[in-house]
Order: structure tokens, then C-alpha cells, then sequence
């Protein structure tokens, strides 16, 4: 494997629509769906929407249906069925059976308190695992008695792979540093199948050619390109977008009660001039960054 990246074959441009259904979308949302929409159908592409579903304790059907309905609301329509997460279990063990036997993956039992009392400088709002459980000698009869994550070990996969890159449209070629996010997660405790490692590998299970999503996920694009290299999975074209804020300057977040799509619905809003108003913040957004 070398650093060169490997862009997706030629025809048309795929993308998608991703949310994960634990709470009401909100603007920020809807910009990011818009922005996926808008670029495929410029070039006679596909608009693909999936359900990212598969954390048990915050998934509601009910966010699933508001989802649809906001979508249909501001006239998005995306094309074929829409691929739901926790239809694809078997996939994502199939996955991590194949990095755990490259010697990739080691069980964690470490819960969140205590890695962050391990941690005396924690780096970003989130700290790096420093390591705890990787010498650990593996241990099948404690894994069945105590819960556990599944973690990569990062450096012996960054090893493994060797330099890699990837393309951001505003960003340009990138030289991937998937150390930057320490062991992550790949199967968590309560779920089967991490985001890095869902998002990974449905991305090319549905022929993905350009990733539409806000820069707070800049980072873990690092890791993404890593899992693709490791799993012979091609890579697609990153096209990371400034966050909405609020009145406060904060981005837009599902935690702080950022205003819901559908209050702007039940309040008779305009989803013709919303949209309007969403396409001229991308075109201002783009020409700040050029």
C-alpha cells in the first residue's frame, strides 16, 4: 500500500444522506442534506439516504419517521430504498472478524470514567485512550462475563497499511494521520459496530463516490481512510462543510436544543425560501474557502 489516493472509478457521482435517528433534524442538518443533494443531482447522480440506527439506548422510531417527513417537507427526494443500519449487523461482525485476525483488534474494559481519569492532558473535548487494555493477554471467558469494547491498535495498524492519503474538496490531498485519534473504538459496549466502522463500510457497500458532511468529522476521516486500506475498500471524495451556528455562535446541535425542522413545519414555514436560504449559506460558505 503507498500514500497515493485512490479516487473512485468514473461515472456518476453517488451520495448520501446520513442521520442517526436520536432526536429531530435541525438546520445544520438540513444543510448537509441539501448540500449531498444538490451536488449529485448538478451532475445526474444519486441521492442515497440511510438510517444510521444501531445505538440501542437513543434510536426512536418515531425520530426515523420525522426524518422522512422533514426530507419530503423541503422537496429532498433521494433515490432507491433507504438503508437502514441495524439491517446490517452480520456485515459490520464480518468486518471486525477480518481485522481481528490481522492481530488489529484488542478488547477493552475500561469504562469512560476511568479513562479519563488516566489521562492527565486530555487532547480536544474527548480524551486519547492511552493504551490500558492493548498488552492485555487475551481472555474469552472474562470478554463473556464483562462487558467490553473492540479497539484497534493504531499504530500496528498505521504499520500495517503504510502512508495513505485522501482528497477534501476544500482541503485538497490530505496525508492521512489516523494516529491523531489514538485506539478508537470499532465495536462499542452497547452496540455492534462503531461509527468509524459502520460508516466506513457502508460507504463503499453503497458505492459512495463523495462524502458530504460537516468538519467537526474532518478528523475522523484520518481513521476512515486507515479501516478502507485495511479492508480493501475504495475511497471516496470528502467534502467536509463549515457548521451552522446559532444566534450564540455555537454550532447547531441536537444537545442543545437547536430548533427542529419539524417546529418550522408545525409553525407554517417556507420550505421553498428555507431552502433558498440554505443553498445561498453554501454558496457564501464556498466562496470564503476558495
Amino acid at each position: 500500500m503507498n500514500g497515493s489516493i485512490d479516487e473512485p472509478a468514473g461515472g456518476a457521482v453517488v451520495s448520501r444522506f446520513a442521520p442517526s435517528p436520536t432526536g429531530a433534524l435541525h438546520l445544520g442538518h438540513a444543510f448537509s442534506a441539501v448540500r449531498a443533494h444538490d451536488l449529485v443531482r448538478a451532475g445526474g447522480g444519486r441521492f442515497l439516504l440511510r438510517i444510521e440506527d444501531i445505538d440501542p439506548g437513543r434510536v426512536r422510531e418515531a425520530h426515523v419517521e420525522g426524518i422522512l417527513a422533514d426530507l419530503a417537507w423541503l422537496g429532498l427526494a433521494w433515490d432507491g430504498p433507504v438503508l437502514r443500519q441495524s439491517q446490517r449487523l452480520p456485515v459490520y461482525a464480518d468486518a471486525l472478524d477480518r481485522l481481528r485476525a490481522m492481530g488489529l483488534l484488542y478488547a477493552c474494559f475500561c469504562t469512560r470514567a476511568e479513562i479519563a481519569a488516566s489521562v492527565a492532558a486530555p487532547h480536544g473535548p474527548v480524551p486519547l485512550y492511552p493504551g490500558t487494555c492493548r498488552a492485555l493477554p487475551d481472555d474469552p471467558a472474562r470478554r463473556a462475563a464483562v462487558p467490553h469494547a473492540w479497539r484497534i491498535d493504531m499504530a500496528a495498524a498505521a504499520a500495517r497499511a503504510g502512508p495513505l492519503a485522501w482528497h477534501d474538496a476544500a482541503a485538497g490531498a490530505v496525508a492521512a494521520r489516523p494516529d491523531l485519534l489514538g485506539d478508537v473504538v470499532l465495536a462499542r459496549k452497547d452496540a455492534p459496530a462503531s461509527y468509524h466502522l459502520a460508516v466506513t463500510v457502508d460507504d463503499a457497500a453503497q458505492e459512495v463516490t463523495d462524502v458530504v458532511r460537516g468538519i467537526d468529522l474532518f478528523e475522523s476521516t484520518h481513521a476512515h481512510r486507515l479501516l478502507q486500506a485495511l479492508l480493501g475498500l475504495p475511497t471516496p471524495r470528502y467534502h467536509h462543510h463549515p457548521l451552522i451556528a446559532g444566534p450564540d455562535g455555537r454550532r447547531l446541535a441536537k444537545r442543545d436544543g437547536a430548533p427542529a425542522l419539524a417546529a418550522l413545519r408545525a409553525a407554517g414555514a417556507d420550505p421553498v425560501a428555507l431552502l433558498a436560504d440554505l443553498r445561498g449559506r453554501a454558496i457564501g460558505f464556498d466562496r470564503a474557502n476558495a
